[in-house]
């Protein structure tokens, strides 16, 4: 299912992703992209050829960072009695850190008013040795046998918060790899992917718990202007984004990427309603109808066709032009267009583009200079449809998803 015809655009973008991805390897930048190993070796090799680059510096210095270390070996036994001290401070450090914190989140806790009681009773079982607990339970006005009762249970939530310790860090991992995106319920399904079988509820708790969160969205700008002399197309799509399988219908759309100094590229999208897998996709610091013409040109080539299919977007501008409208019938596309001025008619598509603004942009207000916009979107946009599990899919990535709609036909078919 891999592209057919790479554009200059895409081999350029997968170049600079390589290159500035410190410690990357063909295969893990090819694997995010979905494309073959040695076919992106031979867009960088060609690339630093048309540079004139024959190494990369970082080699250089990797060779005389090893043989500085191995130098630094005169005396060994010097340097593990200084490494020994070393570690007998950081530990001695660590203790009073530990000791000093404990002591504060008791302090804290015994005022909150969500744990008052646990706080009393674990005030009660720290004094214990120094006061008399009838007398400790009087003044905090405490049952003693509810104490007690607690105190019984110490085991079961010690034995609670270890494997709740082990699952966050298990969380934190997967929470990570998405890079901070992932709720619940894509969190689920990433552990029980990697044979964890885990409660989604749990999950959801322990993120609670210890603070693990995704990221919110941030205010829309208006990217659709409606062309008022634009051919009326009808909606045939009436809010149904789905498709019995690949290649029938697809929805596209436009959205601004702010970058620093208030300025903006834009990125325009087709995505395919069976999978949400993005078939095209191309970024421009205008709107122009190049910008969604280009787009649709490469989900003719990621396809290897479009011939029969429909495409939905809303009333801008771009996709009402005659320039457009002539693209599609050259590619055997049917158009299908939305209200004008209903974003629900669009609302995949929405989605999709605020779901991508939320998880590269992690709450910043911009992505910086041109440069960084466009290679963290194509990382991204890459990474969606190889990795990223959609709920729409039953948490599997759009490849993965078309994948097994592929093998159990042939299934079928046999």
């Amino acid at each position: 299912m891999a592209m057919r015809d790479y554009s200059d655009e895409f081999k350029a973008d997968a170049v600079a992703l390589y290159e500035s991805t410190p410690g990357a390897t063909y295969k893990s930048i090819a694997a995010d992209l979905g494309i073959n190993r040695a076919t992106l070796r031979e867009w960088v090799l060609r690339d630093r050829e048309r540079r004139g680059v024959t190494a990369t510096p970082a080699t250089a210095g990797e060779t005389l960072a090893r043989a500085g270390a191995t130098a630094s070996s005169a005396d060994p036994d010097e340097r593990i009695r200084q490494l020994e001290a070393r570690v007998a401070e950081l530990e001695a450090s660590e203790r009073k850190l530990a000791t000093e914190r404990d002591i504060l989140r008791k302090a804290a806790k015994y005022f909150r008013r969500d744990e008052l009681v646990i706080s009393r009773f674990q005030f009660v079982d720290d004094h214990r040795a120094t006061y008399e607990v009838k007398r400790l339970c009087e003044v905090l006005e405490l049952n003693r046998s509810s104490y007690y009762k607690w105190l019984s249970g110490r085991q079961a939530r010690a034995a609670r918060q270890h494997r709740d310790r082990v699952l966050a860090d298990k969380i934190r991992e997967v929470h990570g790899e998405s890079g901070g995106a992932y709720g619940s319920p894509r969190v689920t399904a990433e552990l029980r992917d990697k044979g964890l079988p885990v409660n989604e509820k749990r999950v959801a708790r322990v993120m609670r718990a210890f603070a693990i969160t995704g990221i919110r969205l941030r205010r829309r700008v208006r990217t659709t202007v409606p062309d008022p002399a634009a051919t009326l197309v009808p909606d045939l799509f009436q809010r149904d984004f789905t498709a019995p399988e690949p290649g029938r219908k697809y929805m596209g759309d436009i959205t601004y990427l702010p970058l620093e100094n208030g300025e903006f590229l834009y990125l325009a999208t087709v995505l395919d309603c069976f999978s949400r897998r993005v078939v095209g996709w191309s970024i421009a610091d205008h709107m122009r109808t190049d910008l969604v013409a280009d787009a649709l040109r490469m989900a003719a080539r990621t396809r290897g066709a479009l011939d029969g299919s429909l495409f939905h977007s809303d009333h801008g501008a771009q996709y009402g032009s005659r320039a457009f409208a002539d693209l599609c019938i050259q590619l055997g596309v049917t158009r299908s267009m939305g209200a004008v001025g209903t974003s629900a008619d669009n609302a995949a598509c929405e989605s999709f583009h605020a779901s991508l603004k939320r998880e590269t942009l992690q709450g910043a207000h911009d992505y910086g200079d041109a440069t960084t916009c466009r290679r963290t979107v194509f990382t991204w946009l890459s990474r969606y449809n190889t990795r990223r599990r959609h709920s729409a899919n039953g948490h599997l990535s759009p490849n993965e998803y078309e994948r097994r709609h592929h093998a159990d036909k042939l299934t079928l078919a046999a």
